[in-house]
């Protein structure tokens, strides 16, 4: 095997004990009190010391990326070989109007997850943002709609913050939300 590309080391069993712990903790924190905890109390919530779980997150927005992910990648996994519309081999306006129905599921499932996993700046570094970005921009371009700027504009009203005000101080039910997006994208994939 080539010594540059050794696969990484297996986790050890108490290791990914620990981590199983403090997912589990994170999640029912941040189900229960939304996204302001301390590193302290999550560890004390997980049953593990300081130190493991400084370890192996540096934060707590660490702690909720990591979870979301695995939420994410679920998802994921259907957009790449799930059954249509949500799948491959729905027409482009139909699988953005899956894709935005799977998005406030998820959203509404774990918004205090998501809004401390993905503040600010910080959604647009994760690995899902990236991968959201390139599904919505690949139904476009299908579609014959060629604009760099769009995948973002249309992902912006999923952003957690934008999602919860839509929700809490607006008042649009999720189903309302799906709809004026599919609205949007219809219009733009000339779909209607």
């Amino acid at each position: 095997m080539d010594p540059l590309i050794e696969p990484p080391p297996a986790e050890r069993a108490d290791a990914a004990a620990n981590r199983r712990r403090i997912l589990d903790a994170a999640e029912r924190l941040f189900a229960e009190r939304g996204p302001d905890l301390t590193m302290s109390e999550l560890a004390e919530a997980a049953g593990v010391g300081r130190g493991t779980l400084y370890r192996r997150y540096p934060d707590v927005a660490s702690v909720a990326v990591a979870l979301l992910d695995e939420h994410e990648r679920a998802l994921q996994a259907r957009l790449l070989d799930g059954p249509p519309p949500l799948g491959p081999g729905a027409a482009p306006a139909d699988r953005l109007a899956a894709f935005y129905g799977a998005m406030v599921e998820l959203l509404e499932q774990h918004l205090p997850l998501a809004l401390g996993a993905e503040q600010g700046a910080a959604r647009f570094a994760t690995g899902a943002y990236g991968f959201w970005r390139m599904f919505v921009a690949a139904q476009l371009r299908q579609a014959g709609v060629d604009d760099t700027a769009l995948p973002d504009v249309l992902l912006a009203p999923l952003a957690p913050e934008a999602y919860a005000h839509l929700r809490r101080d607006r008042g649009q039910r999720p189903g309302q939300v799906v709809a004026a997006l599919t609205r949007l994208t219809a219009v733009l994939t000339d779909a209607r």
